[in-house]
Parts: C-alpha cells; structure tokens; sequence
C-alpha cells in the first residue's frame, strides 16, 4: 500500500485530514501514532472546525518539524531551517490545491469547491515525500 493510500484508509477510518497524513508516517519519523493522533486531533477541518489552514497542510508541517528540529529546547538551532522547509510544503500546497485555508479548498463562501479533502490530503502526501524526503 502506498502512502497516498494508507493516508486515504485512515481518514475513511474517521482520522481527521492532519490526522491522515501525519500518522501515516509515524514509522520514518519513529513517533508513535497514538502520539501524532492526539497531537493533530485538534487540527481538523481547518483547526478545530474554523476553516482556518488546511488539516493535511497541517499534518505535514508537523511531520517538518519532527524531522528536522534538532529538539534542543535550550538553544534550538534548526528553526530558521525548519521554516523554510515549512514555507516550501506551504507554497507547493498552494500551487497544487490554489489555496490553503480549509473554508477555500472546499468553497464554503464561494459554492466552488477548490480541492477535495482527498486530494489535499494526497497532495500533502506528496509534499511530505519530496520536501522532507520520506
């Protein structure tokens, strides 16, 4: 099964979008998912049902950060480092999908659905594969 279609399982299985993707590589990353569930619980349906950034954006970006943060909570060097992988994912999202707000990618004020949680959520599969290389 690829990641694309494991990230799909689980959001049919009643994982939110963060949910979806982040968990779907707790294996890479060598976090739980049970930690990633609860972690990304409060992400979904654009932060907490707000129609704020997308979920599976959401998901993604974290998995930058268990990637990349050196974990250093005294002096932490890989911020700045992090963020521009962040920026990366957030400008590829925004090219493939042409938004990145939950309330955008499915229309709620224009009738015109964007993308489909589905599709954001492949995309930022996608993303996560050639961004943070896993």
């Amino acid at each position: 099964m690829t990641k694309k279609e494991l990230a799909i399982e689980k959001r049919n299985n009643k994982f939110n979008c963060a949910q979806a993707v982040a968990c779907s590589f707790s294996e890479e990353i060598g976090v739980d998912e049970t930690v990633l569930f609860k972690a990304c619980e409060g992400f979904g349906s654009g932060m907490g049902c707000l129609e704020c950034t997308c979920g599976a954006l959401s998901g993604a970006i974290m998995l930058a950060g268990f990637r990349n943060s050196d974990g250093n909570t005294d002096s932490p060097a890989t911020k700045a480092a992090t963020y521009k992988l962040t920026r990366r994912m957030v400008s590829l999202f925004q090219e493939k999908a042409g938004a990145t707000s939950c309330k955008d990618l499915k229309g709620i004020e224009t009738g015109k659905i964007l993308h489909s949680c589905p599709d954001c959520i492949t995309d930022s599969v996608e993303i996560v594969q050639e961004v943070l290389g896993l």
